[in-house]
């Protein structure tokens, strides 16, 4: 059904999820991410409550696993879903319940955490993680993104997916990355490949223009002096 990984940039301290289902619109709501905080996703049975629970914890200094270990606590149908957190120092931690769909798997590691279910490979989430790894020179879009195309190249969900989602939070509390795609029925993360390429060179100008439009570049459209 969905495999994701969230991560953080040691270098910058951004925070971002990468995630792909079988399902529709999967970017509202299962990746999750808060400046100064940490990345969430939340997903299988997806109870979208979670995300915002989580990254409240974590901005109140829980570790990622506490943070988790204390949302499971009695929380209503908790068997059914399957989180992912990486807090502010970088660690990771994940909940997987007894009712999680087919084929699944996680894998936790310094600064990322991938995982997935309904999976052809429950080595995929480690595939992912790897990637991520691999790529620490790069953007955190972009190594969150790579490690995407990596889980699907390495075998991806046992059925086709079908909306995709990249979203990165850095220093303000609006987003810096939130590409979606929210139905595509051959290739969604190719699809959000092409937005993200689009989208990469921009980025700076729509920041600069939040930050200090007084300093910003011209839209380069027309009527725009």
């Amino acid at each position: 059904m969905t495999f994701s990984i969230a991560g953080r940039c040691a270098k910058s301290g951004a925070f971002g999820v990468a995630i792909t289902t079988s399902s529709i619109a999967v970017g509202a709501r299962c990746p999750y991410a808060r400046a100064g905080a940490g990345a969430v996703a939340t997903q299988n049975v997806t109870d979208p409550n979670l995300g915002p629970m989580l990254l409240d914890l974590m901005e109140q200094g829980l570790s990622a696993r506490d943070s988790i270990d204390s949302i499971i606590r009695d929380r209503p149908h908790i068997e059914y879903r399957q989180l992912t957190a990486v807090d502010r120092n970088g660690n990771s931690a994940s909940w997987s319940g007894k009712h999680i769909l087919g084929t699944h798997g996680v894998s936790e590691q310094k600064d990322c955490v991938g995982a997935g279910n309904l999976l052809k490979s429950s080595a995929l989430p480690k595939v992912m993680t790897d990637a991520f790894a691999a790529n620490a020179d790069q953007h955190l879009a972009e190594r969150l993104l790579r490690s995407l195309e990596a889980g699907l190249a390495s075998g991806g969900e046992e059925g086709p997916v079908h909306s995709a989602a990249l979203i990165v939070h850095h220093e303000q509390k609006f987003p810096l990355v939130s590409l979606r795609v929210d139905w595509d029925d051959n290739d969604p993360i190719r699809v959000l490949r092409k937005l993200w390429e689009d989208y990469k060179p921009q980025m700076g100008a729509y920041l600069q223009r939040a930050v200090d439009p007084t300093q910003a570049p011209s839209y380069g459209v027309p009527g725009d002096p």
